[in-house]
């Protein structure tokens, strides 16, 4: 399979884990990022977003919401994008 082939299976399959992380709250937050984020990204920030879904999904609400500080490996474009993805859906 080619690299195009394997990045592209790898975004549906982080896209689909994004909106069933297993509490609705994450589902509803990672997942519509997940749906705008993962069509045009570059393959760093792929890889970067399936780390990102490795975390527990409360110390990513806590991230997301500022009750904790991001931990300094996801702290990178693909959060800061997240944090702007979730201002603009509030606002």
């Amino acid at each position: 399979m080619s690299e195009e082939g394997e990045i592209t299976i790898l975004r549906k399959q982080l896209r689909f884990r994004a909106w069933h992380r297993g509490t609705r709250e994450a589902d509803l937050l990672l997942g519509p990022f997940a749906d705008q984020l993962l069509p045009t990204c570059t393959e760093a920030e792929v890889q970067a977003f399936a780390r990102l879904l490795e975390v527990e999904d409360p110390d990513l609400w806590d991230w997301a919401t500022g009750q904790k500080p991001v931990a300094p490996e996801h702290n990178g474009p693909v959060f800061a994008a997240l944090l702007k993805f979730i201002a603009e859906r509030q606002g």
